[in-house]
This record gives structure tokens, sequence and C-alpha cells, in this order.
């Protein structure tokens, strides 16, 4: 499927004439958008990349079951996401990265299509309904990541954005516009309790003496 179309443009931006001093931002962007944001990768300590079936396993930021983003778009039938199933899963084929489930404001579309990706316009072909504010969809990282540098960046869902959106924006501010940051919080302190009473466990059985070894006890 072909559904990672909403982000071509932003793989040929540097074709595209017009748009002036944004446009020259826009390619410094590009060029400095992986050392902006390298320190997000040292959040990933829950991640993983095992393939199935395609499809990465649908982890989310905090390292839990993605949930849904939306698998109905304005009753048009379609989902959201690279596979069109509602959740903003990715894979090999998913070279965009459609990882960041985002609450669309007319703001955010605007800008997009300033920089050349036109989000609003209905692409039946490629099962795409034209997105309006207050949409829930699947938006490319690094195409977030962009609209944060310019300050137009749409809130999000934490338990419906994959992990590798890690890999383009840090965990502080993914969660500085998360819509469901409360309840994130709240997940995010009991997988940290658990971890931690793991962690104990674990180490009073590591620092445990050995026991004794049948003959010595016979002997």
């Amino acid at each position: 499927m072909r559904a990672g179309l909403t982000c071509l443009h932003l793989l040929l931006i540097t074709s595209v004439s017009g748009f002036g001093v944004q446009l020259n931002q826009h390619r410094e962007f590009t060029r400095n958008s992986h050392s902006i944001f390298s320190e997000s990768r040292t959040q990933t300590s829950l991640r993983s990349s095992s393939p199935e079936d395609g499809e990465e396993k649908s982890i989310n930021v905090l390292g839990t079951r993605m949930e849904c983003c939306c698998a109905n778009v304005r009753d048009s039938g379609i989902g959201t996401g690279f596979y069109r199933n509602g959740y903003c899963s990715t894979g090999a084929q998913d070279v965009g990265r459609h990882t960041v489930c985002i609450q669309v404001t007319d703001d955010f579309l605007e800008f997009s299509k300033s920089v050349g990706n036109d989000l609003s316009t209905p692409m039946p072909e490629y099962m795409f309904p034209g997105l309006k504010e207050g949409d829930l969809w699947c938006l490319c990282a690094q195409r977030w990541a962009q609209a944060y540098t310019f300050g137009k960046a749409p809130k999000l869902y934490m338990r419906a954005t994959h992990e590798k959106t890690l890999d383009y924006v840090e965990f502080s501010v993914i969660r500085e516009f998360a819509l469901d940051g409360a309840e994130a919080d709240e997940e995010k302190s009991e997988l940290d309790e658990k971890r931690h009473r793991l962690e104990k466990i674990f180490g009073q059985k590591s620092s445990s003496p050995p026991s004794s070894s049948k003959s010595e006890e016979e002997e």
C-alpha cells in the first residue's frame, strides 16, 4: 500500500520553489533534524524493533501496548496509520514513520501546506480522506518534529504514539504536547513502581551468598 504518500513532499521538498525564507529554513531543518533531536535516543530502553508480519511491535512511547488512534476518520470508513488499520504502527515499508497520533488543527494544516505537504485535500485513491481540525491522524514523526521546530506542532496522544517517534523527538517534548498526559503519567508511574520492585527482588537475589553444595553439607 502506498499510504506513505502523505509524506511524499517531505522527501521532494528541495525541488519546490516559491517558499522563500521558509523553504530555506526547512532545508536547514532537514540537514540538522537528527542532531537536534539526538538526545531522544536515550529514552528508548524499552524499545523493540522485531518485525511482526511486516510491522514492528506496536509499543507506544511509554513502553506499553499501543492504543488505537482512529479507526474511522469522520465516518469515512478509513482508518489512520500507514496500514490504515487505525494504529500508528510502522514497519520497513513505512519510510516516513507515520507514528505520531495527533489531533489536527487548522494552524498545523496551514503550516504543513506552506512547506509543500497538503494534508487537507482528499485523495481517495490512496485512502486519504483529507484532514480537518479535530481529526485524529497518524503523522510522520519527522513532520511533527519539523512543526515543533517552527512552533506549529499539534497536540498528540502518547498512548497511541509509536515508540519509534523517540528517534526524532525527546520524551519530555512529547509529554509537553500530550492530550492524555495525566493518564500517561499514571501508567508510567505504575510501570516504574513494578520495575523498581523487580530490580529490588533481583538485586537481593544477586547479593545473597551462594548456598552450600550437598557434598559440602555431608562433609
